[in-house]
């Protein structure tokens, strides 16, 4: 990232909580040079400010690009300062839950080039997944260093459509809150059957991790790599009748959070 128009004309990163903090760290990692990334955070951490970059100070002239990290309520206050980059070459993306691209065109001028994005929590371990979705002022261009900022805590998905963020915020933006339960469940399980709650918790834990890692870094399908575990007639197709009944299993329980979480995003972006 050392020889980018991000690195030539700099980057605001406004709000530097734990999501900032860790794309900052990531973009750090990949040599974008500190002293091209202006932080503005009320709250700046000792580490922030001893991360090299800028902190509070005044924004670059003509920054190639602007990543909102605040919290929506605080949006509107917040871009102000920032609003003589509307309308122009500079790029805002954001990362704040709910604001529909519509929204930021009314605060900083209908021309603006404008990336809604949906990141997840494992970001902060470089194990994320984005989702990101440009207004029509967007280019492919934009896009696409967007997709460079992003990939520095995960991987980054386009979508077709930005009616599409609310499913992909009831799957991945809140699906990671499913999975932490998920372990909770398995860990209280064990224990009902005899485990001590330390053992129960450090089997489920592993269990899950290693299932998700295996499934991600091998790239078959899931239903294989369920298949490959099941043996007809043994424990493992036991459990499963259990957990995968049509009626009273995980298929309509899924369906059902999904929707859930979906249905409330669409309610906030109102």
């Amino acid at each position: 990232m050392k020889d980018t128009d991000l690195a030539r004309r700099g980057l605001v990163l406004l709000g530097c909580g734990k999501m900032g903090s860790a794309m900052l760290e990531g973009w750090l990692a990949r040599d974008l040079p500190p002293s091209s990334v202006t932080v503005i955070d009320p709250n700046p951490t000792e580490w922030l400010q001893n991360s090299g970059v800028r902190v509070n100070d005044d924004p670059p002239e003509d920054a190639a690009l602007v990543l909102i990290a605040v919290k929506p309520q605080l949006m509107s206050d917040a871009l102000i300062p920032l609003q003589p980059y509307g309308n122009n070459s500079t790029v805002f993306l954001s990362v704040a839950a709910g604001v529909g691209t519509a929204r930021f065109e009314e605060l900083l001028g209908n021309k603006t080039p404008i990336i809604r994005a949906m990141p997840n929590t494992p970001a902060a371990i470089g194990k994320g997944i984005t989702a990101i979705i440009g207004n029509a002022h967007a280019t492919e261009d934009h896009i696409e260093q967007a997709r460079l900022l992003l990939s520095a805590v995960g991987e980054v998905a386009v979508l077709e459509d930005e009616a599409q963020m609310d499913a992909v915020t009831g799957v991945s933006g809140s699906g990671p809150a499913y999975v932490f339960h998920m372990i909770e469940c398995l860990a209280a399980a064990g224990e009902a059957q005899g485990l001590s709650p330390d053992l129960a918790l450090k089997l489920a834990r592993a269990t899950v991790a290693g299932a998700g890692a295996l499934a991600q870094e091998t790239g078959t399908d899931p239903a294989e790599l369920r298949r490959n575990v099941t043996s007809p007639n043994g424990t493992t197709q036991a459990g499963l009748e259990v957990l995968m009944d049509e009626k009273t299993g995980l298929p309509p329980l899924m369906r059902a959070t999904v929707k859930a979480a979906a249905d409330r995003s669409r309610e906030l972006g109102q």
